[in-house]
């Protein structure tokens, strides 16, 4: 699914370079890959590259067979609008928009024009990530929890096969917590493939696989037990 080959990130010159990250795995269709690592480990710096938003100094980056490091800008956001969904700690919901239209923006841009059944798409969704009731609530209606379960549905308007998770727990207590968790094993059980950062330890659970950063090198990479059954890790 995700193959970094010898990817590096570097920022300054000179003297004052260094390296923010030295990166070489892989990541499989189907994996809740949890990238865990203190502050300035180099897990924001990985996920920026993962989703396009930063580009390596040097390496390469193949998302389902495509090489996205040579993307132009305009087709880098266009791969990333029909191949990755995002979610971010602060839920990032327009506050001026319904739930409803917050889930179809993201459409609209992939789309250029809204399909006949987008609005079935979006409450469909909605439904999915138990919000059904809240379609014409403004985001400020809602809890942190139902935002960031909005926020989740809205990152799956488009069908994307890649979900990438950017301390989507850092804003909410225990109960939503496991919920958000619960809510991403149940879309890689059902085959898409979800990336997580997190400081929680407590966040792993429900993963498969979980990456250990360090000074911006992968010092950890192991399968989590889930179920009886051991998801392999691929270094």
């Amino acid at each position: 699914m995700i193959e970094l080959k010898e990817v590096m990130k570097r920022y300054g010159s000179g003297k004052k370079s260094f390296t923010a990250l030295s990166v070489d795995t892989e990541i499989r269709a189907g994996e809740f890959a949890v990238i865990t690592g203190r502050s300035g480990s180099g897990k924001s710096t990985l996920l920026n590259i993962l989703t396009g938003i930063d580009r390596p100094t040097s390496g390469e980056v193949k998302v389902l067979g495509h090489t996205i490091t040579g993307y132009s800008e305009s087709e880098m956001a266009e791969w990333r609008g029909k191949t990755i969904g995002i979610v971010f700690q602060f839920f990032q919901l327009i506050p001026n928009l319904t739930v409803l239209e917050n889930i179809l923006l993201p459409m609209d841009l992939v789309q250029k024009k809204r399909k006949a059944g987008s609005k079935d798409t979006a409450l469909s969704l909605l439904d999915k990530v138990g919000m059904s009731g809240h379609a014409n609530k403004m985001p400020s209606e809602l809890s942190g929890g139902e935002q960031q379960r909005a926020a989740i549905a809205r990152s799956l308007a488009n069908n994307v096969p890649i979900l990438v998770a950017d301390e989507p727990t850092g804003n909410l207590d225990s109960e939503n917590t496991a919920a958000v968790l619960g809510l991403f094993s149940d879309l890689a059980r059902e085959g898409m493939t979800i990336i997580m950062v997190t400081h929680e330890q407590e966040s792993i659970k429900g993963a498969t696989r979980q990456i250990v950063l360090k000074d911006g090198v992968i010092m950890q990479d192991s399968a989590i037990m889930r179920g009886g059954h051991e998801f392999g890790a691929i270094r």
